[in-house]
């Protein structure tokens, strides 16, 4: 269960083309999963979105939270919460900021995003530290990448088996490089019935938290909210399987096709 949030949140990142489509979230979108580990019903996990201001410049604010629940807590306690700020306009991150207790490894961490200086300052709030590390005009974080690739491309000319590769900073360890594979299309069941989806292939890093580098599947509604529906992964120790289970606030229509 080590990482789950961060497993989790790799659910909404999916493969691009550079087309302009309708708006795909809006203020007030609510996701909730629920995340299995092995036979246990491990913890929740859920999104928030809001608008706010930072420095004068419009941006929306996302908040995640995943938490263990039930007998699985016993075994390993997780009380995660991770927040984005990002441009309502550009979709550049602002602002993140990363809060976990999984048992007993703990993080705190905020990183504010400089773009005119191609610079972002990451401060270590446990441990009384202060990083300046480069970045670049396409980095994103973790949470908000996905949204930025949810309302800006859609994928009518994306192959499968096409992968595109993206740069992300979340972590004192500096910025990560990400690779996701188009596998096509896909039905599956879900607790709100038949839903079409695209799924893809993300390529991880094998030994700390994965089994191995193309341990995990998603699937993401092939609808214009582009929202997670379900992931699954080998980890080093187990498997975990997370499904949406509530939703609210869409900006879209969810498709489902049968009941």
């Amino acid at each position: 269960m080590k990482k789950v949030f961060i497993i989790f949140s790799l659910l909404l990142i999916m493969p691009i083309t550079a087309q302009k489509h309708p708006p795909a979230f809006k203020s007030g979108e609510w996701l909730k999963f629920r995340i299995h580990y092995g036979f246990l019903n491990a913890s929740y996990a859920t999104l928030n979105l809001s608008t706010d201001t930072i420095d004068n410049i419009p941006v929306y604010h996302v908040v995640g939270r995943g938490k263990t629940t039930g007998f699985a807590s016993i075994f390993f306690k997780v009380d995660d919460t991770y927040e984005s700020y990002f441009g309502r306009t550009d979709g550049k991150p602002y602002r993140f900021i990363r809060k976990i207790n999984e048992g007993g490894y703990t993080k705190d961490i905020e990183i504010d995003f400089y773009h005119n200086e191609d610079r972002a300052i990451l401060k270590d709030n446990k441990n009384g530290k202060e990083f300046d590390i480069p970045v670049h005009d396409k980095v994103q974080d973790l949470l908000s990448a996905s949204y930025y690739l949810r309302n800006r491309y859609g994928l009518e000319e994306f192959e499968v088996g096409q992968s595109i590769d993206m740069d992300m900073l979340f972590d004192d360890d500096g910025v990560y490089k990400f690779k996701l594979k188009f596998l096509g299309k896909e039905v599956i069941r879900t607790k709100f019935g038949k839903v079409e989806c695209l799924k893809f292939r993300p390529v991880v890093q094998s030994g700390r938290v994965f089994k191995e580098n193309e341990s995990l599947t998603l699937w993401v509604s092939n609808d214009l909210n582009k929202i997670p529906v379900r992931i699954k992964a080998d980890l080093a120790v187990g498997s975990l399987k997370a499904d949406l289970d509530g939703y609210n606030g869409l900006r879209n229509q969810f498709k489902i096709i049968m009941r």
